[in-house]
């Protein structure tokens, strides 16, 4: 959501209340909110996933070296 304080168009998280930046105009604030909401909608590799893949990648340095 965006909301004007201080002068400021702010983009604050509906959720949580997080703040994702102060902009001089409603166009800039709106570009940062699509930005944000792009990102939200990605699918991010699961943490069991990234593990397994920190280990392989560990395994194959130590043969290297």
């Amino acid at each position: 959501m965006i909301r004007k304080i201080k002068g400021k168009y702010v983009v604050i998280s509906e959720t949580t209340g997080r703040r994702f930046g102060a902009y001089k105009t409603l166009k800039a604030a709106k570009k940062r909110l699509r930005q944000v909401e792009f990102f939200k909608r990605l699918n991010p590799v699961p943490f069991k996933d990234r593990c397994q893949r920190h280990q392989k990648i560990k395994k194959s340095l130590k043969g290297a070296g």
